[in-house]
């Protein structure tokens, strides 16, 4: 029921702005408030600056229940926006206290707001039934006698629910009130006069209830008095009030008390029956039952401590006189409460994904958590798990927070399932769960990694230009642009080759790489003539903010492929030993060359040498000399690797005077390259021989040599060529030696390299002896066990491997 305010209505809005004590905002407000009334500046009240209230997401959070306020998204001004009723909100409980959470952002904080919901006059005193039927014996029953009448009830609380009772005028009755300890007042119709049935058989009286509000509403209840003979005593209960304490799991059918009654009468009149009179509140009416004879009242329904703490039985026992006599009793049920509702659990706000480098102590969530039991049963302890890295702090009774305890790794774990768990305090002791997902976003906090710090790369010279020769990858851990990697030729690596010419090119002029790929390609055909070694640097940088790089090494190592021809060598120095002349080769792969040689020089006399080189390297780069022309058994013969063309049996002059000779020189690439010089040797006598000879020293700059001697100078020559050689094989054995040793403890545990299965055994030779090199440089030849001769590989000694 509503109550017309008038053009005078005004809403009594109590603010306490912070009070001091708990850390809340109070507000107050009458129930029926029109919606769109000012309950607060709630914004002012927190502490916020004008506007601030919008821009920070100022909010209610609800947990369940129709709040009938808000907060105005523009002045943050708390205001009504639905019709409150006091009544229907906290029942007869008073205060009305509604605790409502508010909420702002940036940063996130949580605010407790109670509003008083202050009780008007709305609601007129209401009897439990419009007419009241009595019966009273006339003369039997004596002034004074009361009779019980069951009160009117008003919703509304405090001064507007207390209620005072006038009746009707009359010289037979009166009304009375009296508090008999008890939590409602007993209501009396008092008898101040003997009733006379003949003068006024019935009596019809109007009982008027009003309450203290202003202005006081009124309700009625008719009460019809029929006057009776006879039966003169009614029945007496032993106790007026019967007080029984009930927990709210009892059982149906337990017995929750026996009233007794006794009738002073005899007979029929002193035999009572029984019965529930009223039962407030009058929804319970089903809940308790009571024996006609014995007066046992039983619990027939169930009972809810969260529902109903009290009920107030009106109990009537009714004498079987011909005018029956009743008498009346109360009985009160407290009911007790037991741990049967467990905790809940509301997670009110969740602030995900959190970043991996958020700081300890940072607010994931809000939770609020309630239980609906009282005392210790309504007691709730939260814990979080996991322990870690997330923990809970309360900051409110019933509120929680869930916080990071611990440094948070996107990398180890992407996402967190996080259960609160509440348990009451009740015996035993109920549970609830609440699961949280916590997802954990990616900074970059992870450079990009090689797999090596130092990659071998093998590549044939000559390759095309864009050939792959390798590919390079570096993980990095982080996710989307963090993770996303590219690739470049360091600059800063200081990374380049050696030319022939002696010059340092950058590396970028030869290789380069693909920056989404690792795909290391050739700007240019490699030549190993120019470079042999190539090292340079890669770096990896990922696209986070601020981007985080990491490097590696790369030498790359050119292959040899045969792709020189050998070349003549002009003579020079007056030939190898005495007595050996040569003429100047007329040009690269070909040439003519003469020499002399006495006749009767005997076997093995070394009339000349062949002269030539590759610029290729290890097998390409190794010669071997063949006798082309003439064929079959001629007089001369060629050193397979030394080049050198000596008599095959002693000279004749059957022979001639004159001997051409066509010597290929080939190297042992695939396919083999070769040269072809031809040698022409002049037979003369022995002084002639001579003379050449002496004319071949004064005139070693022009290109021409003499070969010429008698028999004893050409023994000594040729003994000389034999200790020659032996020295010569004697050094190459030491130096091998010492090479193969030095690379068996150096080189064993190699690095991977790229363009092969596995490591490799080095096996190296010294250039000393058969072997033929370019004279750009000096090197170590190596070759792997078991590879073919096309596996050949030349380091510098400026880069070991």
């Amino acid at each position: 029921m509503s109550v017309c305010w008038g053009p005078v209505l005004r809403v009594l809005v109590l603010q306490a702005a912070w009070a001091l004590v708990g850390g809340q905002v109070r507000y107050s407000v009458p129930e029926e408030a029109k919606a769109g009334t000012v309950v607060g500046r709630l914004a002012q009240d927190l502490g916020l600056e004008a506007g601030e209230a919008e821009a920070r997401r100022l909010r209610l959070v609800s947990q369940g229940r129709r709040a009938s306020v808000e907060v105005s998204g523009a002045s943050g001004a708390l205001v009504v926006s639905s019709r409150l009723d006091r009544e229907e909100l906290c029942g007869k409980s008073a205060p009305c206290a509604l605790r409502l959470e508010v909420l702002v952002e940036r940063p996130l904080r949580v605010f407790h707001v109670e509003l008083e919901v202050t009780d008007i006059n709305d609601n007129a005193p209401l009897f439990p039934a419009a007419r009241k039927n009595l019966s009273i014996a006339e003369f039997t029953t004596l002034p004074g006698s009361r009779f019980p009448l069951e009160g009117a009830s008003d919703a509304d609380v405090e001064a507007n629910a207390q209620l005072s009772y006038t009746l009707s005028p009359s010289e037979h009755f009166k009304v009375e009130e009296e508090n008999a300890n008890s939590r409602i007042n007993s209501l009396f119709l008092v008898l101040t006069k003997a009733l006379d049935r003949e003068t006024l058989p019935v009596h019809r009286l109007v009982l008027t209830a009003s309450d203290g509000g202003r202005p006081s509403l009124t309700g009625t209840m008719e009460l019809v008095i029929s006057v009776l003979d006879a039966n003169d005593n009614a029945p007496q209960f032993n106790q007026s009030v019967y007080n029984v304490l009930l927990p709210e799991d009892a059982l149906k059918g337990k017995l929750v008390i026996q009233v007794d009654a006794t009738d002073l009468d005899e007979g029929l009149n002193r035999e009572i029956i029984y019965e529930i009179d009223t039962v407030v509140p009058s929804s319970a009416s089903d809940i308790f039952s009571i024996d006609a004879k014995s007066g046992e009242i039983s619990l027939t329904g169930t009972l809810d401590f969260e529902m109903v703490a009290f009920y107030h039985l009106q109990i009537k026992a009714t004498d079987k006189g011909s005018l029956p006599l009743s008498g009346h009793c109360k009985v009160v049920v407290e009911v007790l409460d037991v741990n049967d509702n467990s905790p809940e659990v509301w997670v009110t706000s969740l602030s995900v994904p959190v970043p991996e480098d958020a700081a300890v102590g940072t607010v994931v969530a809000l939770l609020s958590v309630s239980d609906r039991d009282s005392g210790a049963n309504g007691r709730v302890r939260c814990a979080v798990w996991p322990a870690s890295p997330f923990g809970l702090v309360s900051t409110f009774a019933g509120s929680y927070s869930l916080v990071l305890r611990e440094a948070l790794d996107r990398e180890r774990v992407s996402e967190y399932e996080v259960e609160v768990r509440a348990e009451d305090g009740g015996s035993p002791s109920l549970r609830a769960r609440r699961g949280v997902r916590v997802p954990v976003s990616d900074v970059n906090d992870n450079a990009p990694a090689f797999a090596q710090a130092v990659y071998t790369v093998l590549a044939r010279e000559n390759n095309a230009a864009g050939a792959e020769l390798a590919r390079l990858w570096a993980r990095d851990p982080d996710e989307a642009d963090n993770g996303r990697v590219r690739y470049s030729v360091w600059e800063g690596g200081a990374g380049g080759g050696a030319s022939a010419g002696g010059g340092w090119r950058p590396a970028s002029s030869y290789v380069s790489v693909d920056a989404e790929s690792g795909r290391v390609w050739a700007l240019q055909p490699l030549d190993y003539e120019e470079v042999q070694v190539l090292q340079f640097e890669v770096r990896a940088v990922d696209a986070g903010e601020p981007p985080l790089c990491g490097n590696a090494t790369v030498q790359l190592f050119v292959v040899d492929e045969n792709d020189n021809a050998p070349a003549l060598l002009p003579a020079g120095g007056g030939g190898p030993g005495p007595g050996l002349a040569g003429e100047a080769a007329s040009g690269p792969g070909s040439g003519a060359l003469w020499a002399w040689a006495a006749w009767g020089a005997p076997a093995g006399q070394v009339v000349a040498k062949i002269r030539a080189v590759d610029a290729d390297s290890g097998y390409n780069a190794w010669l071997r000399y063949e006798l082309w022309e003439p064929r079959g058994k001629g007089p001369f013969r060629v050193g397979l690797y030394s080049g050198e063309v000596s008599t095959a049996r002693a000279l004749e002059e059957a022979d001639g005077p004159r001997q051409r000779l066509v010597i290929v020189v080939r190297d042992h690439g695939e396919p083999a390259r070769s040269a072809t010089a031809t040698l022409s040797v002049s037979l003369v006598e022995g002084a002639e021989a001579a003379l050449s000879a002496a004319g071949s020293s004064s005139s070693s700059g022009s290109g021409t040599g003499l070969r010429a001697g008698p028999g004893a100078e050409g023994g000594a020559a040729a003994a000389t060529n034999v200790w020659l050689v032996v020295a010569i094989c004697a050094v190459s054995s030491l130096f091998l030696l010492a090479v193969v040793l030095y690379g068996a403890s150096r080189w064993a545990p190699r690095a991977g390299v790229l363009s092969g299965p596995g490591p490799a055994t080095l096996v190296c030779a010294s250039e000393v002896g058969s072997w033929s090199y370019s004279q750009r440089q000096s090197r170590s030849l190596c070759l792997a066990d078991g590879a073919g001769k096309s596996d050949l590989m030349v380091f510098s000694p400026n880069f070991p491997p």
